[in-house]
């Protein structure tokens, strides 16, 4: 059975990208910090027919995430797409202004969204390479193309993912294996900010399978409602 794993797994877009590729026959890979949410969520996708699996991993040890992805691969006997998105919480988050940011600041970002997806990319890529099939998604705001003040340090270390990303994908073109970013320019679920454009996660993650499918030449898609 093909599979995807999906790192930041969230009962958003997480789920709704799960179900997009479920649907279609791909077992399921979710990792993510919190082991009890997880299983929640392979509880509902398991109840709608879909094989998923959990295996929990804090993308900012490096290590344990490698570790989960090589499980996830001896589990399911692949990982065909690998998307990473993992979302930073309040309390885990400083946001900050250009001008008020530290280099502490964005070390942290950075590890959080750089340096992780480029351990799950290396967890990855070996296997897809040799098979000569693979799909490689990751995710930020368009923050990351356009940057908003109010969180200069998060966009920085947004903008550097996406940079990597289409790079990445200019050094695997003609190898089978697809890169490409995400930058989402909507809220999900519920507006953020008053104003701010919203759109529902299931109206998202057809993008995803899409750039697994029919999309394999495009580096990037900006989505906004």
């Amino acid at each position: 059975m093909p599979t995807i794993a999906i790192v930041g797994a969230g009962p958003q877009l997480g789920l709704a990208i799960a179900r997009t590729f479920g649907t279609h026959g791909y077992g399921v890979a979710l990792i993510a910090r919190n082991h009890a949410k997880l299983e929640n969520l392979v509880g509902e996708l398991t109840a709608e027919g879909i094989s998923a699996a959990a295996f929990p991993a804090d993308v900012l040890d490096r290590d344990v995430l490698t570790r989960a992805l090589k499980d996830a691969a001896a589990h399911f006997g692949s990982i065909d797409v690998l998307e990473y998105s993992p979302v930073g919480g309040l309390g885990s988050t400083a946001m900050t202004a250009p001008s008020e940011t530290d280099p502490v600041h964005v070390q942290h970002e950075m590890e959080f969204q750089l340096y992780g997806a480029i351990a799950a990319t290396r967890a990855v890529l070996p296997a897809m390479r040799e098979a000569g099939a693979g799909t490689l998604l990751f995710t930020t705001g368009a923050g990351s193309i356009d940057p908003v003040p109010v969180i200069g340090n998060v966009n920085a270390a947004a903008a550097a993912l996406r940079n990597w990303a289409i790079n990445l994908h200019k050094e695997l073109d003609g190898t089978g294996v697809q890169a490409a970013h995400v930058a989402i320019d909507v809220s999900i679920g519920s507006a953020v900010m008053p104003g701010h454009a919203v759109a529902q996660a299931e109206e998202i993650s057809p993008v995803y399978w899409e750039l697994h499918t029919t999309r394999r030449d495009q580096a990037e898609v900006v989505f906004s409602s």
